[in-house]
């Protein structure tokens, strides 16, 4: 899910940063440029890791700012195919439910990747499976564990309507239809049966 990224850069350090540390004004503006940014098929910067080395400091006519070469290391955010993760439900539509991880909203499991078979209740907004003849409902804020399927990386649109969703730079697509996949609640509550089962046993 984490991992890290070398990457090299070269950075232009405003004039008014010099009158501290190097390295401190150098990290800050790698936190400006690539932190919480979407880097396609890299994944999303969590946070800059460490510096590795650091060349030029060259100060170009008319600037009076030096631009250093630099090569870093980034923590990186993205899940690989087939990986298990548990994610909060925020929304439900017709199109199938929407999760968060907290630092990460963009997660969409549609509907024919739901358990099976499952109906929207477009009074209540919400999704349902109906497991044995008992409808399960998948409620909002509750935690849902999802395998993913598929990362995107959409090409960021010319124009967007006024009402259009705001633009994901990456997007998981996730699967719940299988043996302890969906709410997490369903299968805790069968562990708790087994484990008495086995207790009384």
């Amino acid at each position: 899910m984490f991992f890290l990224s070398l990457l090299e850069h070269t950075i232009r350090i405003p004039a008014q940063t010099l009158n501290i540390r190097l390295d401190i004004a150098i990290f800050q503006e790698l936190q400006k440029l690539f932190v919480d940014k979407v880097i396609k098929d890299l994944g999303l910067c969590v946070s800059i890791y460490d510096i590795r080395a650091l060349e030029g400091g060259f100060v170009f006519a008319g600037d009076g700012a030096p631009t250093y070469t630099i090569n870093f290391r980034l923590i990186m955010f993205r899940p690989f195919i087939g990986e298990v993760l548990v994610g909060k439900l925020k929304k439900s539509d017709k199109s199938g439910i929407y999760l968060s991880l907290g630092f990460f909203d963009d997660i969409h499991v549609p509907e024919h990747h739901l358990q099976q078979p499952s109906t929207f209740d477009e009074k209540e907004n919400v999704w349902k499976w109906d497991y044995d003849g008992a409808e399960l409902f998948l409620d909002l804020d509750e935690e849902v564990r999802f395998r993913v399927t598929q990362l995107k990386y959409p090409p960021i649109p010319l124009e967007q309507e006024n009402d259009a969703k705001p633009f994901a730079p990456m997007e998981i697509i996730g699967d719940i239809n299988g043996s302890g996949l969906g709410l997490v609640s369903w299968w805790a509550d069968d562990g708790d049966a087994e484990a008495e089962e086995d207790a009384d046993n």
